[in-house]
């Protein structure tokens, strides 16, 4: 049996309910379950001895993980191929339920489903790579409804990039940021090329407080330096919410009228912005990259597998929104699909609507299997990067490893940066797996948070990208919160 401890190098991990369990009594535990299974037959010792377990700590309270899950793996045609795994959730597993959810887990293993009918978990898509669940259509109705959202059950997850106070618009880190933004002017004047506008980019629903913050500090810094540089600022608000669309131009206050608000698709910024080409000289984004899709990635025995996902709810959640909804469970699928189209609207009854909304979306879980990758294959290679980068990202890394391919991200950094001016750069504040091996240390995502998914982001598949556009890119931790886990990435100009 192989155990894989998928939280780094802690001796104790911190349970939901508050409790404390060190590794060795975790991993005593497990065997002793996976013991008592052997003992009453439910497993034979040939399937001990090539099981991978994997434990996992999802710091997210909440996501799309059962407490014990089984990951099986097909080839491209379908064919089911030996490697399976366990995953344990130790942060939400009950103890006294182990057993028993290793029980069902090697039924399922075997080709059994745990359960009778009625306990069967409702399906509602069929599986699909990451990238193309119905989670991400979740998450634009979220965004596209985010004033709904907001109105019915209160603040938005864009607020905090994860359970905490947010560090999008920390005074010490703008005033850092203006005072950087503000060295670069200088010297560009110093030498004759300072343009007539100065560009200034910050995109994210949270833009328009950033951007007020950080107008404020360049303003006070401007009256105390004496220039005139606030003067030809033309700063654009990016966001790709409608009620943040509505909301940013009486947020600016008295910055509004050198601001304009721009509804813009954070993957592709050049295609609204294309007459700013090589002009920006600043671009900041504030949890934007965590929000946008994804596909996984896995190496097992030196074998790539994408990983599949098929949504569901369970057989409890689906009987309550059956009666509580007046429809047969049968039409949940096709209910859930109506919202997604059409939102809360897609009701006669529009607080019903966002109920349902909520409900699912709380509910929702996803199943997971591995599809073996054939050489050659590219439809998981975000656009800006090819084949060839991913396998030298696969050179470099761990061999048993599952890792993100931020191609939201990778494809938003690529449309980006042709907007920067020779001498300009991009910040993005928001929480990076700077380098491959942090993979194994922890649980990286997908979370939920409110109406959205959020994961971390592959800053060494962003690196790759801004290799290509002739740019270099670092990692800078978040100095002016001791707890926070965001890092901001800056870009250089390669020489």
């Amino acid at each position: 049996m192989i155990v894989h401890f998928n939280y780094g190098l802690q001796t104790a991990h911190k349970r939901l309910d508050g409790s404390r369990e060190s590794i060795a009594d975790l991993t005593g535990r497990v065997a002793a379950s996976l013991a008592t299974l052997l003992q009453h037959g439910e497993v034979d010792a040939r399937t001990l001895s090539t099981l991978r377990i994997h434990l996992d700590w999802i710091q997210y309270r909440a996501n799309f993980r059962d407490p014990v899950i089984v990951r099986r793996a097909i080839d491209a045609e379908g064919r089911t191929l030996p490697l399976a795994e366990i995953a344990i959730d130790v942060r939400q597993v009950d103890a006294d339920r182990l057993v028993s959810l290793l029980a069902d887990a090697q039924k399922t293993l075997r080709g059994r489903p745990a359960g009778g009918g009625e306990n069967r978990p409702l399906v509602l898509d069929e599986f699909r790579p990451l990238r193309d669940t119905i989670v991400w259509r979740f998450g634009r109705l979220y965004r596209e409804r985010l004033a709904d959202w907001e109105a019915a059950f209160g603040a938005g997850c864009d607020a905090r990039p994860e359970e905490g106070t947010s560090d999008v618009d920390h005074p010490r880190e703008v005033a850092d940021s203006v005072g950087d933004f503000w060295t670069l002017l200088r010297d560009l004047e110093a030498h004759g090329r300072l343009p007539p506008e100065i560009y200034v980019l910050h995109v994210g629903v949270a833009s328009a407080a950033r951007a007020r913050r950080w107008l404020d500090t360049f303003k006070a810094l401007e009256e105390q330096y004496g220039s005139e540089y606030y003067s030809r600022l033309k700063v654009l608000l990016g966001v790709h919410s409608q009620g943040a669309l509505d909301a940013a131009p009486s947020a600016m206050g008295p910055h509004g009228p050198i601001a304009s608000v721009v509804p813009l698709d954070p993957m592709n910024p050049v295609r609204t912005l294309s007459f700013l080409r090589f002009k920006v000289l600043y671009v900041h984004l504030a949890n934007v990259y965590t929000h946008l899709p994804f596909d996984e990635l896995v190496r097992r025995d030196d074998r790539v597998y994408v990983v599949e996902a098929r949504p569901y709810v369970s057989a409890a959640t689906a009987l309550h929104l059956a009666k509580e909804f007046g429809v047969a469970e049968t039409e949940l699928p096709a209910l859930v699909q109506r919202v997604l189209l059409a939102g809360p609207d897609g009701f006669e009854d529009r607080g019903k609507g966002m109920a349902f909304w909520r409900c699912v979306w709380s509910a929702l879980r996803l199943e997971e299997r591995f599809r073996a990758i054939d050489h050659g294959e590219d439809g998981h290679v975000p656009a800006g990067l090819t084949l060839e980068h991913l396998d030298d990202l696969l050179e470099a890394a761990p061999h048993d490893i599952r890792f993100q391919i931020s191609r939201g991200a990778a494809e938003s950094l690529a449309n980006t940066l042709p907007l920067l001016h020779p001498r300009g750069y991009l910040q993005a504040q928001d929480i990076f797996v700077s380098a491959l091996d942090e993979y194994r240390q922890g649980f990286r995502g997908p979370g939920k948070l409110d109406g959205a998914v959020a994961a971390w982001v592959n800053g060494a598949l962003l690196r790759a990208v801004a290799v290509r556009a002739g740019y270099d890119v670092h990692f800078a931790p978040f100095r002016y919160r001791a707890d926070s886990k965001a890092t901001i990435l800056y870009t250089t100009q390669r020489d």
